[in-house]
């Protein structure tokens, strides 16, 4: 048996803005799958190793729940765009590049390492439509030790001259694709039409019924930017609203993650909610591209299931604990949008979106809960001044707030340790 036991300060979400703390306490795992927190150790664990990393943060390794690989280099760049000429002008002639496996190998090996050293274990991640690069980007996510979902973007219609597929392609493409995932343990296939633009609807009946007959999960894009929007209903005029283009083809279940959802009405969010769908709110994007506010508290009141993604690289970090302070000054703006009739996100609230929300796609239970695998890191902070003895709460937010290089020390991705800093 394996053993592995961490000791620290361990803070876990196990609900929405329900902070989890203990102190100098224990976290153990057999064979890769936690068995408990301990502020003692128990005694069947007498004489076992135990990490001990002083009084550093253990905390729940997050889950991006939306990023696009390719456009990793382009970070910051065309910040000055809407989404649609965002797209034409800069990600789509970058992802053309991944054409050349060369030039993939490079970029997600770097990509790879530099999610797991900020703590990102857990992903749902679109790739570009090439199969080969798409192939080679799941295998240095395994490398590296990130697990989840990856797909092979979709798209034959409405791309670029060098980036398009016809729909046979991108079938046959897909099917190829799916065949060769069979060799990877840690990262699994999941269905990706870019969004609806994206695709004709031949493409997407297929897509669909891949999904049904092959038990997949599904990604795409819904309701992020008014233009969008108005696209898709000049596209599918039979379509009420933008869900219904996913939902005719089978594509809108339980087992389906919508990013951004920023202008989603009562009506589409009562669907979402009725079939089980995922929202991933992107908040540097959404005010990077000048999409909108999300309505995220609105969501969890109204029971939708909400996580978080960085959507790089309209999102211009790959951090999720950037991604979770975004969260909060997005829903304070909401606020004031509002008129001051919503509450903003607090702390542990952001970060259970960060972790605990995306872990349940995955079918883990909330927090460091027995019988989940062991996504964790340890982040020591003490390197930063204090104005006064904190908390762990303040201790969390401040971490969320400002980075600090070198501070994640150690993470573990199902049970497996995947990194461990240099000394500092």
């Amino acid at each position: 048996m394996a053993l592995t036991i961490l000791k620290g300060t361990i803070l876990s979400v196990p609900a929405l803005g329900r902070l989890e703390v203990t102190e100098h306490g224990y976290l153990a795992a057999e064979d890769g799958r936690i068995t408990g927190v301990f502020p003692v150790l128990p005694e069947r664990y007498a004489g076992a190793h135990v990490e001990d990393f002083g009084d550093a943060l253990i905390l729940q390794a997050p889950a991006d729940m939306h990023l696009h690989a390719p456009q990793y280099p382009m970070r910051g760049m065309g910040m000055d765009l809407p989404l649609l000429d965002w797209l034409n002008t800069y990600a789509f002639p970058t992802e053309a590049r991944f054409a050349d496996p060369d030039y993939a190998r490079e970029v997600y090996r770097r990509l790879a390492h530099d999610l797991i050293a900020g703590g990102t274990t857990r992903v749902c991640m679109f790739s570009s439509l090439h199969r080969e690069a798409t192939l080679i980007l799941m295998e240095e996510l395994e490398r590296a030790g990130v697990t989840g979902y990856v797909g092979k973007v979709n798209m034959d219609r409405n791309g670029a001259h060098n980036l398009q597929e016809t729909t046979e392609e991108s079938m046959e493409e897909t099917l190829r694709w799916l065949e060769a995932c069979q060799d990877f343990r840690y990262v699994r296939p999941v269905v990706t039409p870019r969004f609806t633009p994206s695709c004709t609807d031949e493409l997407m009946a297929f897509l669909g019924k891949l999904a049904e007959e092959r038990d997949l999960p599904i990604q795409s894009h819904l309701s992020e930017n008014t233009a969008e929007q108005a696209w898709v209903c000049r596209l599918h005029p039979d379509c009420a609203q933008y869900w219904e283009t996913y939902a005719k083809y089978g594509l809108w279940n339980g087992r389906t993650v919508m990013a951004h959802c920023v202008w989603c009405d009562g009506r589409e969010r009562q669907a979402m909610k009725d079939a089980g769908v995922t929202a991933v709110h992107c908040p540097d994007s959404n005010q990077n591209l000048c999409s909108g506010v999300a309505p995220v508290r609105v969501m969890l009141r109204e029971g939708i299931r909400v996580a978080l993604g960085t959507d790089t690289a309209g999102g211009d970090k790959v951090s999720m604990l950037d991604a979770a302070s975004s969260a909060i000054r997005a829903s304070k703006a909401r606020r004031i949008l509002d008129g001051w009739e919503t509450d903003f996100l607090t702390a542990p609230e952001a970060w259970y979106l960060a972790t605990s929300a995306g872990a349940a796609f995955f079918g883990e239970q909330p927090g460091f809960a027995p019988g989940n695998a062991l996504h964790a890191l340890a982040l020591d902070d003490s390197k930063l001044l204090q104005p006064h003895p904190l908390t762990p709460e303040e201790r969390l937010e401040r971490c969320l707030y400002v980075r600090q290089p070198g501070a994640v020390r150690a993470v573990w991705s199902a049970g497996r340790r995947v990194f461990t800093a240099k000394d500092r």
